[in-house]
């Protein structure tokens, strides 16, 4: 079947002719990885920065139920839970902004509902169970060109996102009023990130799965923090990060015979450590 991106792959072959390369499933997983590693990084570095590794794992979690309400409706399961996630998302924006409580006891109740939903309909639906194990762990060797279109898209818009209110987001991370009194909406952000944020989570479960996805916006930022000194070079060493990890993960797993995802995760992990080692040697000498 010829695809947008057909000629792409004779280009690859060519380009890395490397026996890990050379699967078309190989290179598809390739381009997954250039696009989701980065986009993942970049929002996460904001995630990090607005202490919203929490709201990340209940979007991600939240889509446990939204697989189960598509296969009982009869949709497409990667459409409802990108849907059923946006859903929570914004009505976790919208609660923690009008109520007194905190906003991980407003994250908490929305995950515990979700997950507790989710649970009930695959529990009254026995045969259910089945169709999640792809989503729980997700596989990138099987992502498909039009995916691939998707991811790209979504990696654009993402991309220009950042470059037109990342400053912005990170001032109000800082302070809220401060970002006020500079004329910055920060509701209008508040809102936007978090329904881009939920997007970008619940697109990259069918590569990562959702028991990881958070881990993919998290340690690679995590990692910057122990390299940067300013605001855009945490952006970037977060961008670098999840490239080496992504990459290197990914070439691991071909020659490991291991779960890709959780081989990019682990391959994160052990990044953070290295930079969290290296920079208490800067520490210690200065």
């Amino acid at each position: 079947m010829v695809t947008p991106l057909s000629p792409l792959y004779p280009f690859l072959t060519h380009l890395l002719p490397f026996s890990w390369a050379q699967p078309l499933f190989m290179q598809r997983a390739l381009l997954a990885t250039l696009l989701l590693t980065p986009m993942c990084a970049g929002m996460g570095v904001l995630v990090v920065s607005h202490r919203m590794a929490f709201f990340s794992d209940a979007i991600s979690h939240s889509a446990f139920t939204g697989i189960a309400l598509g296969l009982l409706l009869g949709i497409d399961p990667r459409l409802s839970l990108v849907l059923f996630g946006l859903l929570v998302g914004l009505a976790i924006t919208r609660m923690k902004r009008g109520s007194p409580l905190s906003t991980d006891t407003v994250i908490s109740v929305f995950f515990s509902a979700a997950v507790a939903l989710g649970v009930v309909l695959i529990s009254a639906r026995k045969g259910l169970t089945r169709n999640l194990q792809s989503f729980l762990y997700g596989d990138i060797l099987a992502i498909s060109d039009g995916e691939l279109v998707l991811y790209l898209a979504l990696f654009t818009f993402v991309a220009l996102f950042l470059a037109w209110a990342y400053n912005r987001l990170m001032l109000i991370a800082l302070s809220e009023r401060f970002a006020a009194t500079r004329g910055i909406p920060n509701a209008a952000y508040e809102y936007t990130f978090a329904l881009l944020l939920a997007l970008v989570v619940t697109v990259s479960i069918r590569a990562v799965g959702l028991l990881l996805v958070t881990a993919l916006l998290v340690v690679p930022a995590a990692t910057a923090r122990n390299l940067a000194r300013s605001a855009g070079s945490l952006f970037w060493y977060a961008i670098l990060a999840s490239l080496i990890s992504g990459i290197g993960g990914l070439i691991a797993s071909f020659y490991w015979d291991s779960a890709t995802g959780a081989t990019i995760i682990l391959g994160s992990v052990v990044l953070f450590f290295l930079t969290h080692v290296y920079s208490l040697l800067i520490r210690g000498r200065s």
